[in-house]
């Protein structure tokens, strides 16, 4: 549940009308690209995961692979990710309850900072406190989609309704693809930032009583999820709904309801939109105060940050999440739009560079344990080494497209500084190290 709850998410519900807006009918196929190359990317973490099960943190897989500055950049590149999702998620959640009757009279920076607090209490509790809230979030998004799939299905078809197949949706207003093949090749980039956080469960694995095998689970059936909750649910969308109906900014979904005439469509959604966001807010928490936990463990950040309370949570770590969270939502009071943009291009193609390192990382042990003649683990990838270097190109190619894609383009420069920086850092503390160990040779 957790992995469903990081794959299923806003970008979905709200995010899925730019990709419907670019690739047309076509923009589930979008979708099933990116489930595909996240299948990949999953199958890799299992082989790792079921390999060195000591590993904690599945951006340690870069260190094990690529060395130390590998370990140190992917680690908090993807810890920068998950800190900049909180203050984002945070702000939606206000936007999206401050639009309710009940919640009118309340401004923007009260809600937010009050689910600030509701979350960083959930978080300084336990491990187990974070699954329950996540098990029960990710359980109201699996359910409303399946209802979704069902009504939707059944008036694509005809049953319910105006009586008539609305699958000539799929080919009216244009064609199938009415911007072209290139368009939805071209929308993958976007898709592939909502269908990131499958990974979050090699990181919540190791507070588990059997990680290797919870991993091993997730990793050869997420693309059923995937294919489920997303390409199925999407091309039911498209078959419901003209694809030129669709508005950016406003859930497809919303629209596909109000058009089968379900009661309270809009209600509906809101609520399910709401949990989405709330899901991703407790998760970015959470992945976010281990892999700095990670971090500090081996002494790539703070002593202090290992330190554990009573119920075994990092504080420190939550709290410096919490902080990111507050600051952010206390800037956007002063300008909402400003520095909703700036979190937004800041996170950028992070994880396109992260789940990189991790591929080329996998490729790295997989034939180092080869060499050794090291016994196979229980979960290998497929076709290794053939489909392992179709993801590394995979994401050569969402890169590219980034790059000249005019929306996305500024997003690829703040990562590429965002990454500079960070290589910059590590050679600095590199650099300060040096002395000391030279001083001790024993350590």
């Amino acid at each position: 549940m957790i992995s469903i709850g990081g794959i299923i998410g806003a970008g979905l519900f709200v995010g899925s009308s730019t990709t419907i807006i670019a690739g047309g009918p076509a923009s589930f196929i979008s979708y099933a690209i990116c489930g595909l190359l996240l299948l990949l990317v999953m199958r890799m973490l299992g082989e790792m995961t079921t390999a060195m099960p000591q590993v904690r943190s599945f951006t340690e897989f870069a260190r094990a692979g690529l060395g130390e500055g590998a370990g140190f950049v992917v680690g908090w590149m993807y810890w920068y990710f998950w800190v900049l999702v909180v203050p984002v998620e945070a702000i939606a959640g206000a936007k999206i309850l401050q639009s309710w009757p009940l919640f009118s009279s309340f401004s923007s920076l009260q809600i937010g900072l009050t689910l600030m607090t509701i979350m960083t209490g959930v978080n300084l509790m336990s491990a187990k406190s974070y699954a329950e809230f996540e098990f029960w979030f990710a359980s109201i998004k699996v359910a409303a989609i399946l209802v979704f799939i069902a009504i939707a299905a059944s008036y694509a078809f005809g049953w319910t309704g105006p009586g008539v197949a609305t699958f000539g949706n799929l080919v009216n207003n244009g064609g199938f693809t009415p911007h072209g093949w290139i368009a939805v090749l071209a929308a993958v980039p976007t898709v592939f930032f909502a269908m990131t956080g499958a990974e979050i469960t090699t990181i919540a694995a190791a507070e588990s009583a059997q990680p290797e095998r919870a991993v091993a689970r997730m990793s050869t059936t997420v693309i059923l999820r995937i294919l489920v909750f997303y390409v199925l649910s999407l091309f039911l969308v498209v078959s419901v709904i003209p694809w030129n109906t669709v508005r950016g900014g406003e859930s497809p979904y919303t629209l596909a309801l109000n058009t089968m005439h379900v009661p309270w469509a809009g209600a509906i959604m809101s609520v399910i939109i709401l949990t989405a966001v709330l899901s991703c807010l407790n998760s970015a928490f959470y992945v976010g105060s281990r892999v700095l936990f990670s971090l500090a463990e081996r002494g790539d950040a703070p002593q202090a940050l290992v330190t554990l309370n009573s119920h075994k949570v990092p504080v420190a770590s939550v709290m410096i999440g919490a902080a990111a969270g507050y600051l952010g939502i206390i800037a956007a009071t002063k300008a909402p739009q400003q520095v909703f943009d700036f979190l937004v291009s800041s996170s950028g193609a992070v994880m396109v560079f992260v789940y990189s390192a991790i591929a080329l990382a996998q490729i790295v042990l997989r034939q180092r344990r080869e060499r050794e003649g090291a016994p196979q683990p229980p979960v290998k990838m497929w076709l290794f080494p053939y489909l392992s270097f179709a993801v590394l190109a995979g994401m050569a190619a969402v890169l590219l497209a980034m790059a000249f894609t005019p929306g996305l383009s500024r997003d690829l420069k703040f990562t590429c500084v965002t990454l500079a920086a960070t290589v910059f850092v590590y050679w600095v503390v590199r650099k300060l190290r040096q002395p000391r160990i030279a001083s001790n040779p024993a350590t």
